[in-house]
């Protein structure tokens, strides 16, 4: 595999890293409020950040990293 995959892949990961921190702390901000709804769906856009994540790590497997 190309260096510039691995790179990609890395930079890739660290992205979705990052956005589900983020996504985790707005998600907590809104659930002791009124609005729990809110927090409901951030936390299932977290799970699919999560799910995601893993799909990448079970490429990068098979890519040979």
């Amino acid at each position: 595999m190309p260096g510039s995959d691995t790179a990609l892949l890395s930079s890739i990961v660290s992205q979705i890293e990052d956005l589900t921190h983020r996504v985790t702390e707005l998600a907590e901000t809104y659930g002791s409020t009124p609005d729990s709804a809110i927090a409901s769906e951030m936390f299932a856009a977290e799970r699919s950040l999560v799910a995601a994540r893993r799909a990448l790590d079970r490429a990068a497997r098979f890519m040979g990293l």
